[in-house]
């Protein structure tokens, strides 16, 4: 920082399986990297048991608390519009604001839309099945790789890779997996 250089930190958790440990260490180790300034974060996504393994489940999660920071680090607006003053002369002493219209403009994009977090009451939650949220990250991970769709990409673009492997593989790099 002295020098003025950017500099990196990582995500890691020492956890063997995408579990609550596995949550909270790499929840704090993203929130020291993020409160400390660090430019780039790496290994924030899917790592397990400090990087010796890796999971689906916990790439899932892991974008969900990355997608939660990043929202929390958005700054706030501070504009007329956002002080909400005719909302205060709108609701009269012990009312609510909940029906007030600036509330009402703003509520459908007011909140982090969860990716993988279950906000439903716990009868909800039993009767939809009792889905943990491991259990509902793989059906995530599932869904995306079963949808998955490549990028386009030029017919060029994809010779010049196929030759770059061609010639790799040639050269003694690493086998193609199959």
């Amino acid at each position: 920082r002295r020098l003025g250089m950017p500099w990196r930190s990582s995500g890691p958790t020492a956890s063997n399986a995408p579990d609550v440990q596995g949550a909270y260490e790499t929840m704090m180790s993203l929130f020291g990297a993020l409160m400390g300034g660090a430019n780039m974060v790496l290994h924030a996504a899917g790592w397990l048991e400090g990087g010796l393994t890796a999971s689906y489940e916990k790439l899932v999660l892991d974008v969900e608390v990355l997608q939660m920071l990043a929202e929390s680090f958005k700054p706030l607006p501070a504009d007329e519009a956002e002080y909400a003053w005719e909302a205060l002369t709108e609701v009269a002493p012990g009312g609510h604001f909940f029906g007030a219209g600036h509330t009402m403009e703003r509520y459908n994009g007011a909140f982090y839309p969860p990716l993988v977090s279950d906000w439903s009451n716990f009868g909800q939650w039993t009767e939809a099945g009792s889905m943990d949220a491991t259990r509902r990250a793989t059906r995530i991970w599932q869904e995306k790789l079963a949808n998955f769709e490549p990028p386009p990409l030029a017919d060029d673009r994809r010779e010049e890779l196929l030759d770059f492997k061609a010639r790799r593989v040639a050269e003694g790099g690493a086998p193609p997996v199959s």
